[in-house]
């Protein structure tokens, strides 16, 4: 993880930011001086990075923007999606001089170094977007100051030898157990906004605070468990409906998380999964997941809905995806279910549905902070399924005044 030091005010500092294939580039510290090490991935979004820099999922990942000025508005204190800053490391092209928002408390580069976070701005996001669309997310570090002055390599590259061995010593991606990592320790609640129409018990595998606040807005209760939550203390709150988070890491490994599901499954109560979520309720089915080439980062992936065909604009953040058939239902454990959602830019499961049970799940984040907002639906039709489990009316409005799918 980062190890920041402090930075002397004026002084510009080379850094590197070094691949486990051998690539190197060069820029400037950005944020904390020191080292770093994570999976590189890139994000797509223009917009929102001060939620991206604080979404538990990006846990161990060094995040390149590719959109070519970062920092404009600055950083405030309303739009945190946790209370920390999760990312490894930060890759930007051309910072921001000035931040200019009404809302802005300081700047991006001190609040990377308040938080130590170790980051780069260099010119050659463009070319590092393409070799990993082109080679795969991988492990990287970033080095600047001390970290880079002790290994002797200097903008010629001479000395990387030692950097590229340091970075491919460290953890990769695959069989990572992260979610326990980022996971609240002890529960808590988030009250209803208004009147309380549900209770919802919310698994924390890595839960970004717009998610709870969305089903606040519609009259949840809603009260967030440690990932390591069994079936049994999801089921003592005597939920109206069961909700798993988003989350780092390979799914793979969470094998506490499928079981804990399955017990919710076997209960009967109304199920609602995002991301990890996603990969969870595919595990407990019965369905693989495997490791995507370079995975889906941004607010701006087309997905469509294979019930009416139509295509939302969505925001993602995950690097595994689950197996399953796509031509059409298949049978399950808790009877028949079919894919809902597919990606139109690689084809990949974006969405589940059980047939026979009221429980379903998305890929995507339709929470969408920092937008956009084509997914809110979503949240609606949780609602319903709790609704008819309780026996009462099937169709709720969310704030934006569209009735739910």
């Amino acid at each position: 993880m980062s190890k920041g030091l402090s930075e002397e005010s004026g002084t510009v500092n080379t850094a590197l930011l070094v691949l486990e294939d051998g690539r190197v580039f060069e820029g400037t510290a950005f944020g904390a001086v020191g080292e770093t090490f994570g999976e590189i991935v890139f994000n797509t979004g223009m917009t929102g990075y001060q939620e991206t820099l604080t979404d538990p999922s990006y846990h161990r990942q060094i995040v390149a923007m590719t959109a070519p000025h970062i920092g404009n508005t600055g950083v405030n204190e309303e739009d945190p999606e946790s209370g920390r800053v999760w990312v490894s490391g930060y890759v930007v092209r051309e910072p921001s001089r000035i931040r200019s928002n009404w809302r802005s408390t300081t700047s991006l580069e001190d609040y990377l170094r308040e938080q130590g976070v170790v980051g780069i701005a260099m010119p050659g996001t463009r070319a590092l977007t393409r070799h990993l669309r082109e080679r795969g997310a991988m492990r990287a570090g970033i080095f600047s100051g001390a970290a880079l002055a002790g290994t002797g390599a200097d903008p010629a590259r001479a000395g990387t030898e030692e950097l590229v061995e340091r970075v491919r010593r460290s953890p990769g991606m695959e069989g990572a157990d992260l979610a326990k990592q980022v996971s609240t320790a002890e529960p808590y609640v988030v009250k209803a906004t208004g009147e309380k129409r549900f209770t919802v018990a919310a698994v924390d595998l890595g839960i970004k605070a717009m998610t709870p606040e969305r089903m606040a807005q519609r009259g949840c209760e809603v009260h967030v468990l440690p990932a390591t939550a069994t079936a049994e203390d999801i089921l003592a709150i005597e939920p109206d409906g069961v909700f798993f988070s988003n989350g780092p890491g390979d799914p793979a490994t969470a094998d506490y998380a499928v079981e804990a599901l399955r017990g919710v499954l076997d209960s009967g109560r109304p199920f609602f999964g995002i991301c990890f979520g996603n990969q969870i309720l595919g595990r407990a089915l019965g369905l693989g997941t495997y490791k995507l080439r370079y995975g889906h980062r941004g607010v701006n992936q087309p997905v469509q809905d294979r019930r009416t065909g139509k295509v939302e604009i969505s925001a993602h953040n995950h690097g595994f995806a689950v197996q399953a058939p796509l031509d059409g239902p298949f049978d399950t454990p808790y009877g028949r279910a079919e894919v809902s959602h597919v990606n139109l830019n690689d084809g990949c499961v974006e969405g589940l549905r059980l047939l026979d049970y009221p429980g379903f799940s998305v890929q995507y984040h339709p929470e969408a902070a920092a937008g956009p907002h084509d997914a809110a639906y979503l949240f609606d039709e949780f609602c319903e399924l709790m609704e008819r489990a309780s026996g009462g009316p099937q169709e709720t409005t969310s704030e934006t005044g569209e009735k739910g799918a």
